[in-house]
């Protein structure tokens, strides 16, 4: 018999305490914050001093579940929420009334075909053999929105497989896209437990154009492997013109700033078959 389970059996089960601590007599004693267990009293878990714990809790729920589900490794997808499909691009350009409104359209509508790669990418991901021992790797995680990461998401539901999502509360209304696995689809509060937990498992991460928040974790994952905080990983771009548009990626190293060996962090890719092939030749050679 295991330590843990000598314990549990010495031991009444939280739940059951939880329980019983819901059936108590209803006087004011028993009626007062400072009466509820602590685990179960939202309002003491919200407070300012309890962020550590909320924290620990946060990084902690995702680790333990996707522990369960057997997940060694993730195949995780960066990009825009902003860029439609091919079908809806158009219907957009159509649907402009501004020159503004067709302009940022079509700058859009220009940038569509990506969404059919991530999903082209996502589904050979997902089809990575399951290891003897149930081990699963590649598995695809997204931010759980839409776009390309829906795009993600939907490739490894087009081949039956689970897809891991990973949701952040925002001020403005939002919900997970409908293809992330409901067991796998988190929701954070801190970005930066949501990005430590992109990091923990990935073994490949592709980069589609986008905004500001594919800006922020893509530098961030370059700046740990850079600083040595990290393994190296493959890191696919995909989209030379659109990347080299917005960061001039070479004057950086020119400035000094970095070094010209840092660049060859970065695997440029066009196609979901090449990004494969690139993942394929990194660990060969590794």
């Amino acid at each position: 018999m295991t330590r843990k389970e000598i314990e549990e059996r010495k031991f009444r089960p939280a739940r059951e305490e939880a329980d019983d601590a819901r059936k108590q007599l209803d006087t004011p004693q028993t009626q007062s914050a400072a009466y509820r267990l602590a685990f179960q009293d939202s309002e003491f878990l919200l407070r300012e001093d309890l962020r550590p714990v909320r924290f620990q809790l946060e990084l902690l729920k995702p680790q333990l579940l996707m522990d369960e589900a057997q997940i060694e490794s993730t195949f995780v997808f960066y990009g825009s929420a902003r860029i439609p499909e091919p079908e809806q691009a158009r219907a957009r350009v159509a649907a402009a009334q501004t020159p503004e409104q067709k302009r940022i359209a079509e700058n859009l509508a220009a940038k569509s075909h990506y969404y059919d790669e991530a999903r082209k990418l996502a589904r050979i991901a997902a089809e990575y053999p399951v290891a003897p021992d149930g081990g699963r790797h590649f598995v695809v995680c997204s931010g759980g929105g839409p776009s390309i990461m829906e795009a993600a998401n939907r490739g490894a539901v087009d081949v039956g497989q689970t897809t891991i999502g990973m949701n952040i509360v925002l001020p403005h209304e939002q919900a997970p896209n409908i293809y992330v696995t409901p067991e796998l689809s988190f929701q954070f509060h801190y970005f930066a437990l949501r990005k430590m937990h992109f990091l923990l498992r990935a073994r490949a991460l592709a980069v589609f154009p986008g905004g500001f928040g594919t800006f922020d974790e893509m530098f961030e994952l370059l700046t740990l492997i850079q600083t040595g905080k990290m393994k190296r990983i493959p890191i696919l771009l995909f989209g030379k013109d659109f990347w080299n548009r917005v960061v001039d990626f070479e004057a950086l190293a020119d400035e000094g700033v970095i070094s010209h060996a840092d660049l060859d962090l970065l695997t440029w890719v066009e196609t979901a078959e090449d990004a494969w092939k690139a993942v394929q030749a990194f660990y060969r050679d590794a």
